[in-house]
């Protein structure tokens, strides 16, 4: 087994592309002597110059010194021929997406490298198990995941595969901190972790979008806002490319044999066909001048100002409703108290989990009055306010009018169990439950791996206990009720802890197999 502390560690990356290079970069940076090769000619030297040239820049800004600079750079060299490469302590291979291409590779590095050299793929989507068995030795193949660009994203996911040797992981695992990477260990898993759990963001938001719930930039907008979110998920479809990001979808889908929970939606599949890739060609869900996003004109707010509004308690949280009161108290606005709404009042709800036609239909109110806000994230904005079919347009109006009085904008959208927030965030929590009831990662490796390697504002599972598992339970109990989707059903490790009122972050206790 090498000895990944030694100051004498090399290590061979085959492949000199975007990924390649980052791998170099860091492993140069830890400390660690690389061998750099490529088969195209001339690649592996080019790649070595522009890692020179990446870490100049961080002397330049006064990061490191330039001594340390050149010897940081100076430990990466290119190998003219692939044995030289393999003939090193590790070895990660970054090629292209391809098993048989892969496959092939790996046989001809095993074939000239040393019995105890460990071999691992940066592979993204493929099964490490897969690539190991074109070897003789697949105990010593590994899944180390990088993610792209390497030298920012501090993320590494450790895969082992069904016959990788335990000191193989571990090793990987030291060799990722001395990088100066943090290792997430997953089961080889379609999609690892971070790949898994980034399947409910977009999707869910498209299906939105789709039913007319709301248009795409108000998504972006709302899941910017109160839930925190660096970029929403069609700025993030833009940015990624749809063509990639629908490929990705599609392919953890058919890997868990058309599991709901991952499936995505025609219309994302639609703009794919029809070219709409964001801002690699200049045209996605956003328009794109000059490499800018051209923002979609702002939706006039109303000008209506409710004369009164009656306000039914929160069931989820009293504290909601002492909010809100006194937010609109904070406008202008009198707060009625009676038991039942005055006629001439605008009706407030403020639901978790259900749809505001349910919730009318079930209390009885008047639904030309009756108006719902989203209210389970705070008050931060942009707001949400949601009507129905039957909400009469002035008071439609006013309620936005009443939520955006403080200059906060306020987002009127459609009928929707779980408004917009909601419903994503819960998918998401659902998603990464089951991401933890199948054995992928441990709790902590999933909520790492989720905010290093997709940026989430909270690991997900941290996330739910922060709303409270039952209120997560909740949400998606309503809104497997409402559509009768399998989709939305509640996985049983959220429900089992949602029942116990355990943390979905803590270890799994007794359970066998963890």
């Amino acid at each position: 087994m090498p000895d990944i502390a030694s100051p004498a560690l090399t290590l061979g990356v085959i492949g000199a592309g975007t990924m390649g290079r980052g791998i170099a970069q860091v492993a140069a940076e830890g400390g660690v002597d690389v061998k750099l090769f490529d088969a195209n000619a001339g690649a592996a030297e080019a790649g070595r110059a522009f890692v020179a040239r990446m870490i100049g820049r961080q002397a330049e800004k006064g990061a490191i010194t330039a001594d340390a600079a050149e010897a940081m750079a100076g430990r990466v060299t290119v190998a003219a021929e692939l044995a030289d490469a393999a003939s090193c302590d590790v070895v990660i291979e970054a090629i292209v997406e391809n098993l048989e291409v892969k496959q092939k590779l790996f046989a001809q590095i095993e074939a000239a490298a040393r019995p105890e050299t460990i071999i691992a793929t940066n592979t993204s989507s493929l099964s490490v198990t897969a690539i190991a068995a074109a070897c003789t030795r697949p105990e010593r193949i590994a899944g180390m995941h990088f993610f792209n660009p390497v030298p920012l994203m501090k993320l590494v996911e450790v895969i082992p595969g069904l016959a990788t040797a335990p000191d193989v992981t571990s090793a990987l695992i030291a060799l990722a901190r001395r990088m100066g990477r943090e290792p997430a260990v997953s089961v080889d898993s379609p999609g690892f972790i971070v790949n898994h759990v980034g399947r409910a963001y977009v999707p869910e938001a498209g299906r939105i979008v789709a039913e007319r719930i709301a248009a795409f930039d108000e998504v972006d907008r709302i899941m910017t806002g109160a839930p925190g979110f660096r970029l929403g998920p069609f700025t993030l479809l833009d940015l990624i490319g749809s063509d990639i990001s629908v490929a990705a979808m599609e392919s953890i889908w058919a890997q868990f044999f058309g599991e709901p929970m991952y499936a995505t939606g025609p219309e994302l599949k639609l703009r794919v066909t029809g070219g709409l890739y964001g801002v690699k060609n200049g045209l996605g869900w956003y328009a794109y001048e000059n490499g800018k996003r051209v923002e979609p004109p702002a939706r006039p707010t109303a000008t209506v100002r409710p004369k009164l509004v009656w306000l039914m308690p929160s069931e989820i949280d009293p504290h909601i409703t002492v909010d809100l009161t006194q937010y609109i108290v904070a406008q202008g606005i009198a707060v009625d108290r009676s038991a039942a709404p005055p006629s001439e009042a605008l009706i407030m709800v403020t639901p978790v989990g259900w749809d505001l036609t349910t919730t009318v239909c079930d209390l009885g109110l008047d639904p030309a009055r009756t108006v719902a806000v989203d209210m389970l994230f705070g008050l931060a904005g942009p707001r949400t306010v949601m009507v129905t079919p039957a909400t009469e347009p002035a008071h439609a109006q006013a309620a936005q009018w009443l939520m955006a009085a403080d200059g906060t904008p306020a987002t009127l959208i459609n009928d929707s169990p779980g408004f917009v927030a909601q419903r994503i965030v819960a998918h998401i929590i659902n998603v990464a439950c089951q991401v933890a009831s199948r054995g992928v990662a441990s709790p902590a490796d999933i909520d790492m791996g989720t905010r290093l390697g997709l940026g989430y504002p909270m690991g997900p599972l941290a996330w739910g206990d922060k709303l409270g598992a039952g209120v997560v339970l909740h949400i998606l109990e309503r809104l497997e009720d409402f559509y009768r989707d399998p989709r939305y059903r509640p996985s049983p490790w959220l429900k089992r802890r949602a029942m116990l009122g355990l943390s979905l972050l803590a270890p799994n206790g007794t359970e066998r197999g963890t």
